[in-house]
């Protein structure tokens, strides 16, 4: 059995292989008993977004063999406009970021469910730190306050929620790791 490799997208294949995933685990699309236990992802880009996102800053994949089994999205601010859902957060984060300090916003983390339990997402994140903390002094993210798996995965690896809000009935944390 290969290892599972960590590696930086540079592919349409890669940018498709995400958007299968997202579909798969998108709330929307799971049952109510499988969210609480799995987990889920809200937000379902195009892969032309996908494709935009991944130009400006390219985003992370686990891989086994060609099959991409993990991905944590790489969100520029400059696309804080592109998904309705999130200019909430980017909003909120212009007045809880000091201005001298750097962010990314991680988009979106996803394992498959038959990867799930094997570090996978520790090393989606240790991978996206090794890549990205030269560049930036944060890494932001905002977890659904229901998503109980997401929220603890997300504290074990130093996220701390340093905000939160509520809209459309979801509470939303923000969540920050500082690199410095």
């Amino acid at each position: 059995m290969k290892p599972i490799i960590y590696k930086r997208a540079s592919s349409l294949d890669e940018l498709e292989q995400i958007r299968t995933l997202q579909l798969q685990n998108s709330s929307q699309n799971i049952s109510a008993e499988e969210k609480f236990q799995e987990g889920f992802v809200t937000v379902q880009h195009t892969v032309a977004l996908l494709e935009q996102m991944n130009s400006s800053c390219a985003h992370i994949l686990a891989k086994d063999n060609d099959i991409v089994v993990g991905f944590a999205l790489v969100m520029l601010s400059g696309f804080r406009n592109e998904i309705e859902v999130l200019i909430s957060m980017f909003e909120r984060i212009d007045g809880l970021v000091p201005k001298d300090k750097t962010f990314v916003i991680m988009g979106q983390i996803c394992v498959d469910k038959n990867y799930r339990k094997q570090g996978i997402f520790r090393g989606l994140y240790h991978f996206y730190r090794e890549e990205l903390q030269h560049g930036f002094d944060y890494l932001i993210t905002e977890v659904a306050a229901i998503n109980l798996r997401s929220m603890q995965a997300h504290e074990s690896v130093g996220f701390k929620t340093i905000d939160n809000y509520e809209e459309d009935d979801i509470v939303w944390n923000i969540m920050l790791w500082n690199w410095t």
